[in-house]
């Protein structure tokens, strides 16, 4: 097969850490999520957001901070490591992430960037808490950032019971992807009742559906497959007890998408890479994120599919990566300013 290799190498991956390094600190053009009660709520992002007011908008400078955090636990020898390290030191300093708790403090910041942003700012945390195992400087940007971690998990813990049924959706409010992430977290930090409050959750919502509708798949401004994600998510769910792991959670898993999954027909709606008609707009160019993110979900899946699909499945993997790739550091800012860190997720960190 030609097209992208097989893994992240360290040149991709350091163009990756350069345009991370560029949005984490480019405060415009900025889409702000921000509920103005008076004049006096009129600022700029880096006043209403000391440490994520690049990248466009909030969340994706979440996730861009996740992106040089994970490139640094992957490849601490990149000629950008440095300028990561620094970076992170000053954008996780306490005087920053202070600014931020006041920001969620606000009466008005009480569905600020839910679940999206919520799950994201738990997954930089889960990174930081991994890359602490082996390197004292994540020990300390963990420590500094823990706050804010601790702000999101106490919200989720006290919306998830209020929140009776999911966002089947393929952007922002997908229920089963905040899930995912969350998940990370709550095993990165050893977090038992956050973990069991997810699984719940999602068991809750997720663990009866039957036929996918895969049909209703895929808006035009879409970077997420709700389908997929639910599957993904359900097989996490199936490995997870109170003791660890389920010697018959791949049969649960089996037994679950056998009821769950499209005919092999319109599987292949799933198989297929599309291609954005406009990367230069900020929502037609979703598509591209969809693809990694399609090829994210096939990765964690394929493993325990039915033996007939393994084959195609790591085919449409290769597709999707290869259709969208390389459109992540080269291109329209409303694509570079988010796509690296899909790419991440499509390489399996």
């Amino acid at each position: 097969m030609t097209g992208p290799a097989a893994s992240l190498d360290a040149t991709t991956a350091s163009r990756y850490a350069r345009v991370a390094l560029d949005n984490v600190v480019r405060e415009f053009p900025n889409k702000l999520d921000h509920l103005m009660q008076d004049a006096s709520d009129v600022l700029r992002p880096v006043a209403l957001h000391p440490v994520f007011y690049g990248s466009y908008d909030w969340h994706s400078s979440v996730h861009m901070h996740w992106t040089l955090v994970t490139l640094l636990a992957h490849f601490p020898s990149l000629p950008e490591a440095d300028a990561i390290a620094e970076r992170l030191d000053d954008h996780f300093r306490a005087g920053r992430i202070e600014g931020e708790l006041a920001y969620l403090a606000r009466p008005a910041s009480a569905s600020f960037e839910r679940p999206y942003g919520w799950a994201w700012l738990l997954k930089l945390s889960a990174a930081l808490h991994r890359g602490a195992v082996a390197d004292a400087r994540f020990a300390g940007w963990r420590d500094r950032v823990q706050p804010l971690a601790d702000a999101f998990v106490a919200r989720v813990a006290a919306y998830l019971p209020r929140a009776v049924h999911p966002a089947r959706t393929g952007a922002h409010a997908n229920s089963a992807f905040a899930l995912l992430l969350m998940l990370d977290y709550a095993e990165a930090a050893g977090d038992a009742d956050l973990r069991k409050t997810l699984v719940a959750k999602a068991s809750a919502w997720f663990a009866d559906d039957r036929a996918y509708p895969i049909g209703y798949e895929t808006g035009s401004e879409d970077f997420l497959s709700n389908g997929l994600l639910e599957a993904v998510l359900m097989k996490r769910v199936f490995h997870a007890t109170d003791d660890g792991f389920d010697p018959v959670a791949e049969a649960r898993f089996h037994r679950w998408w056998d009821a769950f999954a499209p005919d092999a027909a319109a599987l292949t709606h799933w198989l297929t890479p599309l291609q954005p008609s406009d990367r230069g707009d900020a929502r037609l160019a979703h598509i591209d994120g969809l693809n990694l993110a399609r090829a994210w979900c096939w990765s964690q899946l394929v493993d325990v599919l039915p033996d007939a699909l393994r084959t195609p499945v790591r085919l449409a993997i290769h597709a999707h990566r290869a259709e969208s790739l390389p459109h992540v550091a080269d291109g329209h800012y409303v694509g570079t300013h988010w796509l690296a860190s899909f790419a991440l997720l499509a390489w399996g960190m």
